[in-house]
């Protein structure tokens, strides 16, 4: 396999934390664009990997870091709009400048990064990933696109955003109970892209993205309840409620739901063909993992306390 120089947009993120380093382990050399260099030098381990500050949504910016490369890989996203971030300039506005960027300098290689589910449903957060993958399928570039459903890991959105609502609040409603997802392991969408980027056989091909596991949110969430031995009432709502919820939530500091989230939630991010067993990965169960990003729960803590304290 011949290594390659890739710039990456978005690689300081979640995925990129996973993925720099499996790309680097294949000897590629890899040049990630950020907004604060310094906040993220801690990605820059090994020779191969450089952080630069540099305004992405700048034209000139973007070609100046992307002329040489070998190929993009473009992992920017959002799931709430904030200020000037838009699902619009975000998802949309940026993949244009970068599949020009491509264009003007001899790049021919992108990869990118969108949803499981893309341009289906009501939400803008969907549209807007259907309508950058409509852009980047338009243009005359090699190009490979990722559709995940909901990605897990240390650190991630998922486990750990719910883990915190059940440490804080006795009762927990939770708006589209139902709304089924087939969580991926951040490590499997890794090595989902490093595969492609070393195999032509994946050019101008769509990748789902997803687990092996279907799983309602309810029941997501009280699996994180359970494994922690909380005692929490988890209250599903009718889809009225959540969508009042949704309202009032959007103003609480953080976004921690939105009127968005809602209509996100109205489609279920379950795939239809296994993109990663065309990529030869057999894929982790969120079921194995969700113990280990979790740790010992109160009362196995209490058992280890307990059986130290004898012991001494």
């Amino acid at each position: 396999m011949k290594a390659q120089r890739i710039v990456i947009l978005g690689g300081t993120g979640f995925l990129g934390g996973s993925l720099v380093p499996r790309l680097a382990a294949d000897g590629h050399s890899l040049l990630l664009l950020s907004r604060n260099r310094e906040a993220h030098r801690q990605r820059a381990v090994g020779r191969n990997v450089t952080v630069v500050s540099a305004d992405v949504h700048d034209a000139a910016t973007l070609r100046r870091h992307i002329s040489g490369a070998d190929a993009v890989i473009h992992l920017v996203g959002i799931l709430n709009e904030s200020g000037r971030n838009t699902f619009q300039r975000v998802h949309v506005d940026l993949v244009r400048l970068v599949v020009d960027a491509c264009r003007d300098t001899g790049v021919h290689r992108l990869h990118l990064m969108s949803s499981l589910k893309a341009g289906q449903g009501s939400s803008r957060y969907l549209r807007s990933r259907g309508e950058a993958e409509a852009l980047v399928k338009a243009s005359t570039l090699d190009w490979t696109i990722y559709e995940p459903s909901t990605i897990f890991g240390p650190g991630d959105g998922l486990v750990t955003r719910f883990d915190g609502l059940l440490r804080l609040a006795p009762v927990v409603p939770l708006p589209r109970p139902r709304a089924t997802m087939a969580p991926v392991y951040v490590g499997d969408v890794a090595e989902a892209i490093a595969r492609a980027v070393a195999d032509p056989a994946s050019l101008l091909r769509t990748y789902e993205l997803y687990g092996p596991e279907a799983w309602t949110l309810v029941d997501i969430v009280r699996a994180i309840r359970d494994a922690r031995g909380r005692r929490r009432l988890v209250l599903p709502l009718p889809d009225a409620l959540g969508r009042l919820q949704a309202q009032v939530a959007q103003f609480v500091p953080g976004k921690p739901f939105t009127p968005d989230n809602f209509r996100s939630l109205l489609t279920d991010s379950v795939g239809r063909t296994d993109g990663l067993a065309q990529l030869g990965i057999h894929p982790q169960r969120f079921s194995a993992w969700l113990p280990r990003l979790l740790g010992p729960s109160v009362r196995q803590r209490r058992l280890d306390e307990a059986r130290a304290r004898r012991r001494s």
